[in-house]
């Protein structure tokens, strides 16, 4: 395969929410629809209450699926106390990414101001998948797909991508 071949990634979406379902999740279905749209298999889509050790176990269930490449979880990402998805998700990073919460905020700041800064959005790696936390608004969604994931999970993107570092993120 040459560098810049598509490469399908398995996707698992969760939204982390104690009042939606699937048929009233829009952010999860903006990402999930964005990335089949771009390609990609999306192996799991579901909703999970905001509840830490949940959110926990079905992040490690996905880490431990070898078809999952890509784990992206939207809402929980705030400064309430039912916001979990950081501490549900940080502890289990091999290496964190604080460049994507980074960009994200700098991208979000165009959006709506300074309330950027209650967006706790975070990334990493474990066990040789990528891990994405993303606010549950869809324009957060739709912004973090066109302006970072797609991108990024593109062997075609230069110089450089996520996708071209998935086989020696870890362990596979």
């Amino acid at each position: 395969m040459t560098e810049s071949t598509f490469r399908a990634l398995g996707v698992a979406v969760f939204t982390l929410s104690d009042t939606r379902t699937l048929a009233t999740d829009r952010s999860g279905a903006v990402l999930a629809e964005g990335l089949e749209a771009a390609g990609h298999r999306v192996l799991t889509r579901s909703i999970l209450p905001d509840d830490l050790w949940q959110v926990r176990a079905a992040l490690c269930a996905a880490i431990a699926e070898p078809q999952v490449n890509v784990v992206i979880t939207t809402g929980a990402t705030g400064i309430t106390g039912r916001d979990i998805a950081p501490e549900a998700m940080e502890p289990l990073f091999d290496k964190a990414l604080p460049g994507f919460g980074e960009l994200f905020r700098q991208l979000s700041y165009a959006d709506i101001g300074a309330s950027t800064i209650q967006s706790r959005a975070t990334a990493g790696v474990a066990g040789g998948t990528l891990l994405f936390a993303v606010p549950g608004s869809t324009n957060a969604c739709q912004m973090a797909l066109e302006k970072i994931l797609i991108s990024q999970l593109d062997l075609a993107t230069k110089p450089c991508n996520f996708a071209m570092l998935l086989d020696r993120l870890g362990e596979r």
